[in-house]
């Protein structure tokens, strides 16, 4: 009886292990990054940086660097 026990056990751990693998998220796709074209100035906000590269195509953007350089961002 004690060595059902252990295999049930063990089953059940397996199964919670391999039913766990199904539910695990990848990873975010990984972002390319580019600087803006359109944008005038120093970047003092992610917003306005984020619309000027939605009309350049790209998905958003945001302020980087020493510099406040506008920099867009799109799945690679």
């Amino acid at each position: 009886m004690e060595v059902m026990r252990k295999l049930f056990g063990m089953m059940l751990l397996l199964f919670l292990v391999l039913a766990s693998q199904d539910m695990v998220v990848p990873s975010e796709a990984r972002l390319c990054q580019s600087q803006s074209h359109g944008f005038k100035g120093g970047c003092l906000s992610n917003h306005n940086c984020a619309l000027v590269c939605r009309n350049e195509g790209f998905s958003g953007g945001q302020c980087r660097g020493l510099r406040h350089r506008c920099f867009c961002t799109r799945r690679c």
